[in-house]
């Protein structure tokens, strides 16, 4: 198959560090090139993937102003649509801006939403019946009112993550550094455990207050270190070396590929309830669901979910092949459904 994938051009594919998105595409793209398709990747010019790849802009930019934003990721979506209208069978869409500039391509055309529900780009998404829709989380699906939606969960190549049996007495929250995020409730969950954290993330400009206030001065380089940005390396041994992965989100999280990455590494999962959460942790199987933070700093006393079965369930649930497979799967429809359409 012939599939052209398109990504917002802000960070390089692979991300070295923060993208969700970026790390999703890379390794779908990597999968469906192992496979044998012929794939080529819409990004900047500092990705690096082994499939075919096209730029506009040859770096990296982020954070990105949001004004600016807004004009960039737009002359991206126009040229990269523009030259995929041509020698594809299916374009793969991943992001709102790219939606308008179907009408000008005869091809069919697939779309990841990879954000929380937002009611602006809903309406925006219902403009274009023709896409065909993936969320990346059941809970998502059923925010949205498009008549053709599916459910594809992020799978990861359990092969780039280190696991281990063995684990320091540390937790670890990784993530961005913002309130969503819950990055302060971390802080006091492990407080409260008596044991140390370990924190990195990045820290956007909307959220510097918040660090400033609510993070920072509660760390101290002993009970609470900040190693700052995660790169790959960092988050190999940060993760599988904890004795548990702490994610106690104020906000409806879209996916939380971190959470994957975690048990990948064979470290449970203590998270609070909201959006995916429910459909990634399984009490009891590969981590916690906790109602506050009193509960997640019991969770960090006992003794933790086995290291072998948090492995396993990634390897059940979210490997790459799995994904990959739904994909495929979801290319095919919408390729046979133009078909019927404009037969």
């Amino acid at each position: 198959m012939r599939i052209g994938l398109i990504s917002p051009p802000f960070i390089e594919v692979p991300p070295k560090r923060y993208g969700g998105t970026e790390l999703f595409l890379a390794n779908l793209a990597g999968e469906l090139h192992r496979r044998g398709h012929h794939v080529v990747l819409y990004a900047n010019g500092e990705s690096h993937v082994p499939c075919g790849l096209k730029w506009k802009y040859p770096t990296s930019d982020w954070p990105v102003d949001p004004v600016r934003e807004v004009f960039k990721n737009a002359d991206q979506a126009s040229w990269a649509m523009h030259d995929a209208a041509q020698g594809f069978d299916v374009l793969h869409l991943n992001d709102v801006s790219c939606a308008p500039f179907t009408r000008f391509v005869d091809k069919p055309a697939v779309m990841t939403i990879h954000h929380t529900h937002q009611a602006l780009f809903s309406e925006q998404y219902l403009r274009y019946p023709d896409i065909l829709y993936v969320a990346i989380a059941g809970w998502a699906a059923r925010r949205e009112r498009m008549p053709r939606i599916e459910v594809v969960h992020h799978g990861i190549p359990l092969e780039s993550y280190r696991f281990s049996k063995e684990k320091d007495d540390y937790v670890a929250y990784l993530g961005r550094i913002a309130p969503v995020k819950g990055t302060h409730l971390a802080i006091e969950a492990a407080k409260r455990a008596g044991v140390r954290l370990k924190l990195a993330g990045d820290i956007q400009p909307q959220y510097r207050d918040y660090f400033e206030r609510e993070v920072k001065p509660r760390i101290d380089g002993k009970q609470v270190e900040y190693l700052g940005e995660a790169d790959m390396p960092m988050k190999n041994e940060m993760l599988s070396r904890a004795r548990a992965f702490l994610f106690p989100i104020q906000w409806e999280e879209p996916f939380g590929l971190v959470m994957i990455e975690a048990l990948a590494c064979g470290t449970q999962v203590l998270a609070f309830t909201g959006g995916a959460v429910d459909e990634v942790v399984k009490s009891g199987e590969n981590g916690f669901i906790c109602k506050d933070v009193a509960e997640m700093a019991a969770r960090i006393a006992d003794k933790p979910i086995a290291p072998e079965a948090c492995r396993a369930y990634v390897e059940r649930h979210f490997s790459v092949a799995r994904m990959t497979d739904r994909y495929l799967e979801v290319y095919q429809r919408a390729i046979e459904e133009r078909g019927r359409r404009h037969g």
